[in-house]
């Protein structure tokens, strides 16, 4: 795919970008982007990272092998009139944007190979959960050049397109959630005594060893965690205030109201 271009220029697509250049994935002088409006940030873009600039004229739409949809999910409708004329039968179109179902792809942007992907904005550091669904016009040897893109950000993983709603509320605004976690941890722990800088560098490590004892050990969750909860002790009092102020239910209700929001949008946006 030598020619790529974004249409939009949000936190994902910047995260993308920031991705691929560290990692030399891509080509910048074979990188697009366009926006709506907000010269300042494509510009920004374009100093930072060499990639190109989508003017007026959007020829360059023509002959684009990939075309990735980025904007805010309420300007789908707007931004696919505004490049439908330009693009060719041959391009295949991705999508990160959340609850925009491939139907809606297809009648904005004609038949053609359609791929959806919910990564998440840890894609800057090369750290993304990203998982991706097809359309049944997708060649299995554009599918691996999509996944081998992709990788180079982070992890990815296949799902069918009705899963990408819990998806999109479990690891794509996950980040969201852990960074929540970690402010809501440190205030605590400030208020109990403890330097912010301190309390701001236990917690973080403590969640990247987590993080890792998670990936490297074949043991569960659970047995993890009881392998550190002793009877009577610390870590025991700390998990019985959890179970007390319903943590398992208001996880579950955080994921099920962003699965819900997910789901209105892609009706919203049909």
């Amino acid at each position: 795919m030598k020619k790529i271009v974004f249409v939009g220029a949000g936190s994902m697509a910047q995260a993308i970008i920031h991705g691929w250049m560290k990692e030399a994935t891509v080509d910048p002088e074979n990188v697009y982007v366009m926006n709506k409006s907000d010269q300042e940030k494509l510009t920004s873009l374009n100093e930072t990272y060499g990639v190109q600039l989508v003017g007026d004229e959007k020829e360059i739409l023509k002959k684009a092998d990939l075309i990735i949809l980025a904007m805010k999910p309420k300007d789908v409708q707007s931004g696919m009139q505004s490049i439908a004329t330009y693009i060719s039968s041959t391009a295949i179109v991705l999508s990160v944007l959340a609850g925009v179902p491939m139907d809606t792809i297809e009648k904005g942007l004609g038949t053609r190979p359609i791929a959806r992907c919910m990564p998440n904005t840890s894609a800057t550091i090369g750290m993304s959960a990203s998982a991706l669904a097809w359309n049944e016009l997708m060649k299995n040897e554009d599918k691996q050049q999509i996944i081998q893109l992709l990788e180079t950000i982070g992890s990815v993983i296949e799902v069918a397109e009705e899963e990408l709603h819990v998806v999109t509320a479990l690891s794509g605004s996950g980040p969201a959630y852990v960074y929540y976690f970690v402010e809501a941890f440190e205030q605590a722990a400030v208020a109990s005594g403890l330097n912010p800088k301190i309390a701001r560098d236990l917690i973080v490590q403590t969640l990247a060893g987590s993080a890792e004892m998670l990936k490297q050990s074949d043991k569960s969750p659970s047995t993890l965690r009881m392998q550190v909860t002793s009877p009577g002790g610390t870590t025991e009092a700390g998990i019985q205030a959890l179970q007390q102020s319903g943590f398992v239910e208001i996880l579950a209700g955080c994921l099920k109201e962003a699965e819900t929001r997910s789901r209105e949008l892609g009706k919203l946006y049909v």
